[in-house]
């Protein structure tokens, strides 16, 4: 039977299913198996399952196929992949338009959001908070190509009529975005009703606290689904090549017409992108950002061979014959 992941307790999942909601755990084979790919379910994941509906339990056998998957770089030190939320339409990157509005945040966001194969879309918040927000639209637009930008306020519903298209029955939508730009809030409007705990701003810095602390699938009043995430203070990338094309397409179209194929668009000669710098035509401030992500990004696959390459090598010492030696000093294979 088919169910879908809505909550998330430390591998043990809540599913809904044809059935009602049950309470799922892997088999064993299925985790034998999770250990070699290090995948386990998430919230939004279908699953393959063999319910008990008598004591409200199933045993998940596979996960099935995702459409979209929104991932980061756990936290630490290791480069581990840490998945956000899956089976996703729809990702609002969600921004407040107060204090701490960032762009350089945005691009950071934009990046694994393309690269997830859900559509971006930004929310501006607290737009009644902000006296002009076509300014603050215009300045995001021109780090967004192709991206829908809305200014929209949780607290008196402007701006939530053009949500209308992203809020189809059975479509998925999930949240991102920084602490304090009113994430909770938000669900909570689309939902109807309070389903999640909203947290106030520090007054000096615009940053809020963090009121969302676990990843769930939230149904909303027109029959959407929404994946409520923590609040993250910086997201750290994981592999995203092409998340980084698409978040800046402008800057990767100028490098198009660069006289050499391999340009690192800094002092070639014939460098489009140094040109369109030299003209105005292109923000220093999102040129330096553009460098510092991919310094980012190819930092993080240098670290990841590292890992498979301890990892391969490790897995060869494993599989060759291992000498012991008995009590009385005699070496055996």
């Amino acid at each position: 039977m088919p169910g879908r992941v809505t909550a998330e307790h430390k591998h043990i999942y809540t599913v809904q299913t044809a059935e009602g909601e049950l309470l799922a755990e892997v088999t064993g084979k299925f985790r034998f198996a999770a250990l070699e790919r290090e995948d386990y379910p998430s919230v939004g994941d279908w699953l393959a399952l063999t319910p008990r509906c008598e004591d409200g339990r199933a045993s998940i056998h596979a996960i099935l196929p995702r459409r979209s998957k929104f991932s980061r770089k756990n936290a630490g030190v290791t480069t581990d992949e840490q998945i956000a939320a899956v089976n996703v339409d729809t990702v609002f990157l969600i921004a407040a338009l107060n204090h701490d509005f960032n762009l350089r945040r945005l691009e950071r966001y934009l990046i694994p959001a393309w690269e997830s194969g859900a559509q971006p879309v930004i929310l501006l918040n607290k737009a009644d908070l902000c006296p002009d927000p076509a300014l603050f639209i215009a300045e995001t637009e021109g780090i967004a190509p192709g991206v829908p930008v809305h200014a929209v306020s949780a607290v008196t519903g402007a701006g939530m009529e053009e949500l209308a298209p992203y809020l189809q029955p059975g479509h998925t939508l999930t949240l991102l975005g920084s602490s304090g730009a009113g994430k909770s809030s938000l669900t909570n409007y689309l939902a109807g009703s309070e389903v999640m705990a909203t947290g106030g701003i520090r007054e000096d810095d615009s940053r809020g606290c963090h009121t969302t602390t676990h990843r769930e699938l939230i149904p909303l009043a027109g029959g959407a689904l929404m994946i409520d995430t923590p609040g993250m203070r910086e997201l750290q990338l994981w592999s995203a090549e092409e998340g980084m094309g698409a978040a800046f397409s402008d800057v990767e179209a100028l490098g198009e017409a660069c006289r050499f194929a391999d340009c690192s668009h800094r002092k070639e000669p014939g460098c489009a992108v140094q040109a369109a710098l030299r003209a105005g035509t292109l923000d220093r401030s999102r040129y330096d950002s553009y460098r510092k992500l991919q310094a980012e990004l190819a930092f993080m696959a240098r670290k990841e061979q590292e890992k498979q390459r301890a990892q391969e090598k490790g897995g060869r010492k494993q599989g060759q014959p291992v000498r012991s030696q008995s009590r009385r000093g005699d070496a055996f294979d």
